[in-house]
């Protein structure tokens, strides 16, 4: 069966959004970087665009592709648009672009992937996703499952509160005293939803590279049941959090996070508000999240529906196949 050839501009969570719509769509995938020869080269893309020039002149590939392998090409960014558009158009192969190509003519590419907090127009080609595609599967949060309980035993018959602490970003703020007032609410109301479903609430947290010293320290002044600070322990909970919570706190700031906790598991999904004053785009998303019930809520994102509408935006059935015709690229 044929793959998709991803193009990679190195960025991990960039990446993994590709090889989510990959899997999203039941195919494997090839992962080709890709980048361009110097800044003045992607400012000169934009206006190339305009004027329909696409050439590999201003760009760079990694290897060499046999583009007879694939049923199609994706990228997700800015550093990776151009040139999924440009070797769309040389092999004659379906292409599509995660994120929004901002700057970008919409045209020229089969199926667009934009995030909803993009506020993206309306066009044949382009699909909005209320979230940021996340490439795990079942096995991924099996495995995380299994590991998180040789570390903890969970009571049985509580109601499992995790609290996800990411960190402070140029749209967000975070400290200790906010910290407080956030747990110390969080505490209260689940004790109080545990005691009206007859149960005890059992809480678990985990922090981040990004939390700052004195927010940590606040989290760890806290009785929770589990604990992984990260400036203490590498081990990653989130997968079990996924997949055994009945509620999931996550910090605002936290777009991938939300995601995930909005894509898998069956959790009611809350929110920390650190969110500083202003429209901004994560504030969109909160909101966007809300709307569809998925903040507020245990509404997941249903990843069948956008597979089918991608599937048929790149011109071939999930898991079947489009046979590109070309001689190869150099």
């Amino acid at each position: 069966m044929k793959k998709i050839l991803i193009l990679s501009d190195g960025k991990a969570g960039h990446e993994n959004q590709s090889k989510a719509f990959a899997r999203m769509l039941g195919y494997g995938f090839d992962i080709v970087h890709v980048a361009f020869k110097s800044r003045f080269a992607k400012m000169l893309s934009y206006l190339f665009d305009r004027l329909g020039v696409l050439s590999g002149a201003l760009f760079s590939v990694a290897e060499k592709i046999d583009c007879r392998e694939y049923a199609g090409i994706a990228g997700t960014g800015s550093g990776t648009f151009y040139a999924v558009k440009t070797l769309a158009r040389k092999t004659g192969l379906p292409c599509c672009a995660i994120l929004f190509p901002r700057g970008y003519s919409l045209g020229g590419f089969d199926c667009i992937l934009a995030p909803s907090f993009d506020r993206p127009p309306e066009r044949p080609n382009v699909m909005e996703l209320p979230v940021n595609l996340v490439a795990n599967d079942n096995a991924f949060y099996d495995e995380g499952e299994r590991a998180f309980l040789e570390r903890h035993s969970p009571q049985p018959g509580t109601m499992k509160v995790s609290v996800i602490v990411g960190g402070p970003n140029k749209c967000s703020s975070m400290d200790a005293e906010w910290m407080k007032k956030e747990l110390e609410k969080l505490f209260r109301e689940n004790a109080e939803e545990a005691k009206r479903r007859g149960m005890k609430a059992e809480f678990w947290v985990t922090t981040s590279r990004r939390t700052p010293a004195g927010v940590e320290a606040t989290v760890d002044s806290f009785p929770f049941d589990y604990k992984l600070l990260f400036s203490k322990d590498r081990f990653n909970p989130i997968p079990a959090f996924v997949k055994l919570s009945d509620r999931i706190y996550v910090t605002a700031e936290s777009t991938g996070m939300l995601s995930e906790v909005c894509t898998f598991g069956k959790a009611e999904v809350f929110v920390l508000d650190n969110l500083n004053p202003g429209p901004h785009k994560f504030r969109r998303f909160i909101e966007d999240l809300a709307s569809a019930g998925m903040v507020g809520g245990s509404e997941k994102v249903d990843t069948g529906a956008y597979a089918k509408r991608a599937a048929a935006a790149m011109g071939f059935d999930i898991c079947g196949g489009k046979a590109g015709g070309c001689d190869g690229l150099d």
